[in-house]
């Protein structure tokens, strides 16, 4: 894993273009600390930078920016490729023996460009990856992202006329160090943040810069200014595909070609030149993953895991139970709330662009704690989106069963009428009835309710369920919300059901936006590269083959969610070890914003701080903030969404309101 960038454009703006493109590289050096390179045409216009993490050919064979054997292509590559030896040997039976120069993928990829060109290449590929590769033939950029999103890629064309120059790179950071680069903040993308905790989909925080969409590609050239797009993958169509080609044998033999994709898959992700291990959770997926990690492993697999003397954030005494019954090498780190609490003034810094999924932080501290004996480590990542595995799921259409029957005018009725009253006065009421008794915070809940009961529809419904803000436009100044695959009236999913279509938007979206997004600049801010078995394409499209009830089952198959896939661990690991209440990846910021962080918290939502930098409405925040401190209500996740943008802002000078 690395990280790359680049422009494209007139050069005559830019006096040093060598400096420029070693600062934009060196503004990514975490992604790879072992060499820095750089290819330039100044005829062409092109400069492209490349800062290395090596992984498979250590040697300098594996250096980039490399160019291809014919002379045609340059690339600038991220990530991995894990089918590429077998590439190889397709390669050889085209075109007899190739003068291969060393054994890393990426000049792999090159040969492959010369025989089958980008795309088919791609195609072909199985592995994480973003890239750039410039044709000299045809004087074309050309950018590309794997399938699921695993690896960034950000462009966009800055600079006006004559002076528009095209950037393009693994983070924002690279692409802030040019010149021509605007740094003007995209209230709209801001809207989006303000709702999901991250900028989602194609926009980025920063007007006239983008993200390449997963399974696309890009194509761009001076003579061709406008970006040309192709989708090469899709995972809407993969859902549509395995909905309409069902996996028709027995729940055995269901169970048993899903051991052999997921054990071919970590045993092509178990390929390295350096230490490799693995996150281990405890739960399903990553005790999934050690557990055909270690039964193609000739010695103990390095595990690694974090816990909390807080039961409630604790799982590190199950993943230590299934690395002793499975025999790993296991380490584990018990983290203090002052060790917690240390990492977040660096967030600002590890993420280029506003992110408040608050686990950054327990990601971040296990990634920092995996560097110390490994370069690369697989997660577990991707089973609930593929697998059926969060409860929200089964939530939001039961929700909906029960509302639906309910004229929406009436609900409308009842959720003005919960609202009208105090959460306060609420939990008095409840406190004398068998609700209050068995759950806290009755009010709490039963406001947050009312703001799903007046959905029109599931998608509505579901939306406002994984929705931070639900009016982000009243808070962000002169913001507008853009149209997203979750807001969308007529997406392209047709044919899937309430709970299949949840799965696949949040493959779409949360995955991409938020987990991936997550764990890739954690661990990239720590140089440890990630990989994601269960994001194997061919395991991807297996899985939307599986029959529903294949993934969430009834109570005779001994499981609710995730059935197939729990049925391969139980051949490895004993039930008793993993079945257990899910648990969330988390840390207690509502507390913490109560207690230790509320001096910072407050500076950060001070009215006149809002109102001095002039993104947010303060009225709403303020009154949120009040209600958190007092305990009246826990808005925990909306404030931490302020609070990240607001400390993010701080880091970002200068920039334009």
């Amino acid at each position: 894993m690395c990280g790359f960038s680049g422009f494209l454009g007139n050069w005559n703006d830019v006096a040093t273009p060598d400096a420029v493109l070693r600062r934009m590289t060196d503004a990514i050096a975490h992604r790879g600390p072992d060499s820095d390179g750089h290819w330039f045409d100044e005829a062409a216009g092109i400069a492209m930078g490349h800062r290395r993490l090596a992984i498979v050919d250590l040697s300098p064979a594996g250096a980039q920016p490399m160019v291809s054997a014919s002379g045609r292509w340059v690339l600038i590559f991220n990530g991995e490729i894990y089918n590429h030896l077998d590439l190889r040997v397709e390669l050889g039976q085209h075109q007899g023996g190739l003068a291969w120069r060393g054994h890393s993928d990426t000049e792999t990829l090159l040969a492959c460009f010369d025989r089958w060109g980008i795309r088919a290449t791609v195609e072909r590929s199985i592995g994480m990856f973003a890239f750039s590769v410039w044709d000299r033939q045809a004087r074309t950029l050309t950018l590309a992202r794997d399938r699921l999103g695993e690896k960034p890629l950000y462009y966009g064309w800055q600079g006006r006329g004559r002076a528009a120059v095209f950037l393009f790179g693994s983070e924002l950071k690279a692409l802030h160090a040019h010149p021509a680069f605007g740094a003007q903040i995209n209230r709209d993308a801001l809207c989006l943040f303000m709702r999901h905790n991250n900028v989602g989909g194609h926009h980025s925080i920063y007007e006239g810069i983008h993200k390449l969409l997963p399974g696309s590609l890009l194509s761009v050239s001076q003579a061709a200014p406008e970006p040309a797009f192709q989708t090469y993958w899709s995972s809407a169509a993969a859902a549509q595909r395995g909905m309409a080609q069902r996996f028709e044998g027995s729940p055995t033999e269901a169970v048993d070609e899903l051991e052999v994709l997921l054990k071919d898959a970590v045993r092509r992700q178990m390929m390295a030149d350096v230490p490799l291990g693995a996150f281990l959770s405890g739960g399903v997926d990553s005790s999934t993953v050690v557990a055909l990690m270690q039964t193609q492993a000739s010695r103990p697999v390095k595990t690694f895991s974090i816990g909390f003397h807080e039961a409630a954030y604790n799982e590190a005494e199950h993943a230590k139970a299934v690395a002793q019954h499975l025999g790993t090498e296991h380490t584990e780190m018990y983290v203090t709330p002052e060790q917690a609490l240390a990492v977040i003034p660096s967030l600002p810094g590890l993420y280029c662009e506003p992110f408040a999924d608050s686990s950054q932080i327990p990601t971040f501290l296990v990634s920092q704690l995996a560097r110390r004996h490994v370069t690369v480590s697989l997660s577990g990542d991707a089973g609930d989106e593929l697998f059926c595995g969060y409860n929200r799921y089964s939530l939001a259409a039961s929700l909906w069963h029960r509302l639906s029957a309910v004229p929406q005018p009436m609900r409308r009725m009842v959720a003005r009428g919960l609202t009208s009253v105090s959460p306060g006065r609420l939990d008095r009421i409840a406190a004398h009835t068998p609700l209050g008794r068995r759950w806290a915070n009755v009010g709490d809940k039963l406001h947050k309710g009312a703001g799903v009961m007046t959905a029109s529809s599931v998608a509505e419904l579901y939306r406002s369920m994984v929705s931070h803000w639900l009016r982000p436009e009243d808070v962000v100044l002169g913001g507008t919300e853009p149209t997203t695959a979750l807001n969308d009236s007529a997406p392209a999913l047709a044919g899937l059901g309430d709970i299949e279509r949840m799965m696949a938007l949040d493959l779409q979206t949360y995955l991409p936006d938020d987990i991936l997004a997550k764990v890739d600049r954690a661990a990239m801010g720590v140089s440890l590269e990630t990989r994601v078995p269960f994001l194997d394409h061919r395991v991807v499209e297996f899985a939307w083959q599986l029959p529903m009830e294949y993934k969430l089952s009834d109570e005779n198959k001994g499981s609710t969610t995730k059935w197939a896939l729990r049925q391969v661990l139980f051949r490895h690991v004993p039930k008793a070890l993993i079945e257990r209440p899910k648990m969330g990846f988390g840390v207690p910021i509502a507390d913490w914003l109560r207690g230790p962080l509320r001096p910072w918290a407050e500076d950060l939502l001070s009215e006149a701080r809002l109102k001095r930098d002039g993104y947010f409405n303060p009225a709403p925040i303020r009154k949120k903030w009040a209600e958190h401190v007092s305990g009246q209500r826990n808005w925990q996740q909306q404030l931490w969404c302020v609070l990240m943008f607001q400390a993010w802002l701080t880091e970002q000078v200068p920039v334009t309101p």
